[in-house]
């Protein structure tokens, strides 16, 4: 692979006429990322695709192809996502229901809107993976009558299809009403009974690790179970009576489940798996006397669980900062604050309350500027990347709080120049604010060229248009083919540096 080609290829300012001479240079490597261009014209996608299969793929479902420039023989996976699309031609549907290559049978099965008759080809299939898929896909019709398949592994697919009619999903749920499985993965490979080592070290065995068969296709039974319990589409009280059964994954799929009874709630409130808990607190469904119980749970994911429950109180939310490390991010009863709670979030006694509150980027000004001149410096960092922050404030924060907030400052979307170039000199350097600052669109050359010094970001900074020409020129011959190639896809590489690096390739290619 040459980087500098494949950076070349990526470069959003390569004028047509260059555009078109890397396309005739036939180079897979080349080919992959042309394929990547959002400017490319018709001709030259058709170009693409009939050279490159995967290439083909991208454009299909970039919409730059259409099914007259298909040959589904030549191309079947280019045809499949033209299908996928709904914009293929539904002959092609019939002829790769006969296609002899399993996977593309399978990825077939996977398209909407199928033709009846080729509905009725795939349901029928020899290989039961393309059956699954049709299983997993299909219509409601399709899922109905799928659900009675002789092979678990297919039903258990219908349990996991959320177009499965909630009458059949409770009719896997109970088992009753419909017959018996026959078969199963596992029992088609080996002699019952079998169970399969997790640790299994056959390189051709592709079973799922503990699936079992005791002729009862136990392990895909319970997946069935399982699929259909983590199936909005499946009625709350046919789910609601496995909160304790003795399979900790089926009591864990209802955890995160609406409109269960109270009672299940409860009882998975004190389930012995810390998960289930979890996705118990983060429920929108329970209410406020479980939210309150879980707040003193003893695991921390449960109460970081419960911190991003949009219906917890905001008193709650102020003791689960005492007790838990949320981590960097807008909690959704946070988001959804009304201005008066907003206001007194931003009064609250409590520096971690007020920091939830300033990772918010869309706070009235006078809230802003008020984080912003907060005396605790988690605040000031978790406010100082909120846009409409004056110049003159952002170099107040850093006089105040350094390295504590420089990375906020230099994620700013208003950050100046001066801001920009301020923080890049601090000594010693701070990482992730040099992360932020090469990918800023108001990055200068004298706040990117520190970046350039740490090997981590000197790829990210190469590829930054504010660079000077000569600067990106030099990376060129960078021994890192990495950053090599993120300055040949600068936009401020030279025309003639363009052209010359294009003719060195289609020279090179003809001797």
């Amino acid at each position: 692979m040459d980087p500098l080609l494949c950076g070349l290829a990526a470069n959003p300012g390569l004028p047509v006429a260059l555009l078109d001479r890397l396309i005739a240079l036939a180079d897979p490597d080349i080919d992959d990322e042309l394929a990547r261009r959002d400017d490319l014209g018709r001709a030259q996608a058709i170009t693409l695709a009939a050279r490159d299969e995967a290439g083909g793929v991208l454009l299909a479902y970039e919409g730059l192809l259409t099914a007259a420039d298909v040959d589904p023989t030549a191309q079947p996976r280019v045809a499949l996502a033209l299908l996928d699309e709904r914009v293929g031609d539904p002959a092609w549907a019939r002829l790769l229901a006969a296609s002899p290559v399993v996977a593309h049978r399978e990825r077939l099965a996977a398209c909407p809107g199928l033709p009846p008759d080729v509905v009725e080809t795939l349901a029928a299939d020899p290989d039961v993976g393309v059956v699954v898929e049709l299983a997993l896909w299909g219509e409601p019709d399709v899922a109905t009558r799928l659900a009675r398949h002789p092979h678990a592994e297919v039903r258990r697919a219908v349990a996991a299809n959320e177009a499965t009619p909630p009458e059949v999903l409770a009719a896997l749920v109970g088992g009753e009403a419909l017959p018996p499985a026959r078969h199963c993965l596992v029992c088609d490979r080996e002699e019952p009974p079998f169970a399969h080592s997790p640790d299994c070290a056959r390189p051709d065995c592709d079973l799922r690790p503990g699936a079992s068969c005791d002729g009862s296709h136990e392990s895909t039974a319970l997946d069935i179970l399982r699929a259909a319990l983590e199936n909005p589409a499946t009625p709350a009280d046919a789910a609601a009576g496995f909160a304790d059964h003795p399979s900790m994954l089926l009591r864990w799929a209802l955890a995160g489940r609406p409109r269960l009874p109270p009672q299940a709630y409860e009882r998975l409130a004190v389930d012995p798996t810390p998960g289930a808990r979890a996705d118990l607190a983060a429920n929108p469904a329970i209410g406020d006397t479980l939210i309150r119980a879980l707040a003193g749970d003893s695991s921390p994911d449960v109460r970081r669980a419960l911190a991003h429950n949009p219906r917890v109180p905001l008193d709650v939310l102020a003791e689960l900062t005492a007790t838990t490390r949320i981590g960097a991010t807008v909690l959704p009863r946070i988001a959804s604050a009304t201005a008066a709670e907003a206001e007194e979030l931003a009064r609250s006694p409590h520096a971690a309350v007020r920091a939830l509150l300033a990772r918010r980027r869309d706070l009235p000004a006078g809230i802003r500027d008020a984080l912003a001149d907060d005396p605790d410096a988690k605040v000031v960092a978790a406010v100082a990347a909120h846009p409409g922050l004056s110049e003159a404030r952002l170099h107040a924060m850093v006089d105040r709080h350094s390295v504590q907030v420089l990375t906020g400052t230099a994620a700013n979307p208003d950050a100046t120049p001066a801001v920009l170039e301020r923080v890049a000199r601090h000594r010693p350097p701070v990482r992730k604010a040099l992360s932020e600052i090469a990918r800023h669109p108001r990055a200068t050359a004298p706040a990117l060229l520190p970046c350039l010094a740490d090997e981590r970001f000197r790829p990210l900074a190469a590829r930054h248009p504010a660079l000077p020409p000569e600067v990106v020129v030099e990376l060129l011959s960078d021994p890192a083919a990495p950053v090599a190639e993120a300055a040949a896809a600068n936009p401020s590489l030279p025309l003639a540096v363009m052209e010359e690096l294009t003719r060195r390739a289609t020279d090179g290619r003809a001797s």
